[in-house]
């Protein structure tokens, strides 16, 4: 499948221009991802419909809260991602792409949203696991059928993609769940190979788009999580995104390079109180703390609108169209 954002150049190497890498490849080399290849002066997806991995879940557990509580969503990734996180949670698929692909692995966008409607109480498709990004071309003809099928359309990103790819997909994806992995662009240079600034700059499209937006950070200790960089985090948050932006906040573990102990319980009670001061919906995961409900309460009059005990979540407190049966206020949440 051949890519749709990149530009040719005289000595037959391309400039891919899908993400802030912008990658200059040589014939028969691949870009940083792996997954773009150039043949011949053409660069082509060599992971197009290729599945490493696909489940029902929880919508709480993308993670998204206040986007359709208590549905599922039909979720699938692939192989490969655009960094390179030392601390890769998925590092099993996201830092591994299989270059012989079995043909017959390969399913199409038609056959994904059909097997998705087959699923009961089923929102949609959730295109996560490892970064959906790099699967554009796949992930945007899927979601294209998906909605017109009736299908709702959930992209859970690194954020690291270029503005032109990013405004083609903010008419198809319905809601957006952003890793934002720190607020320094030297800890994404050292541990994502990646920057800061472009993951800024998709996070403002997507709220400047109307759509759905939730964030989350994973708080990893003795890199991101010093205070006045976490404090500037969640002021920036709350003045460029504003102040009902949903933020989660992850506990840490080991995981593929990186043997750091885990987050610190009292890391994660200060950060989520700091949070508080500013945000209205603010939710720790991967660890629950008693002190801490991950309930979501009514900001004004604090009635409880969705109770939840791990990812399952109940409405209680709002009506159908996302308002506080207690005061009338209307949330976030859209039910």
């Amino acid at each position: 499948m051949e890519s749709q954002f990149y530009i040719k150049t005289d000595s037959g190497s391309v400039e891919c221009q899908l993400c802030p890498h912008n990658c200059k490849i040589k014939n028969e080399r691949v870009g940083i991802c792996s997954t773009r290849l150039n043949r011949n002066g053409v660069l082509e997806s060599t992971q197009w419909g290729v599945i490493a991995s696909s489940s029902l879940d929880p919508i709480e557990k993308k993670p998204l809260y206040h986007f359709h509580p208590g549905k599922m969503i039909y979720s699938i990734g692939g192989y490969g991602c655009n960094l390179k996180c030392v601390f890769c949670q998925n590092c099993e698929i996201s830092q591994f792409v299989p270059q012989n692909i079995d043909r017959f692995r390969i399913i199409t966008p038609k056959e994904l949203v059909t097997k998705a409607k087959m699923y009961l109480n089923n929102l949609g498709i959730a295109y996560t696991y490892n970064e959906p990004t790099i699967a554009f071309e796949y992930m945007y003809e899927t979601a294209k059928l998906a909605k017109h099928e009736g299908l709702k359309n959930v992209m859970v990103s690194n954020g690291y993609i270029n503005p032109h790819p990013l405004s083609a997909l903010l008419s198809l994806i319905d809601a957006f769940n952003i890793d934002l992995k720190a607020f320094s662009d030297d800890f994404y240079k050292r541990y994502t190979g990646g920057r800061l600034e472009p993951v800024l700059q998709t996070l403002k499209a997507i709220r400047k788009s109307g759509k759905h937006l939730e964030v989350t950070f994973l708080v990893i200790p003795k890199l991101n999580d010093n205070e006045d960089e976490v404090k500037a985090m969640i002021d920036w948050i709350a003045n460029e995104l504003g102040e009902q932006t949903v933020l989660h906040l992850s506990r840490y573990h080991p995981a593929y390079l990186l043997n750091n102990p885990p987050t610190p319980t009292e890391t994660l009670l200060n950060f989520y109180h700091l949070a508080k001061e500013r945000l209205q919906y603010v939710y720790l995961g991967n660890i629950q703390i008693p002190e801490v409900s991950n309930n979501t309460a009514c900001p004004k009059c604090g009635n409880i609108a969705v109770k939840r005990n791990g990812f399952n979540a109940s409405l209680v407190g709002i009506d159908e169209h996302g308002t506080c049966t207690k005061c009338g206020y209307k949330s976030i949440v859209i039910v």
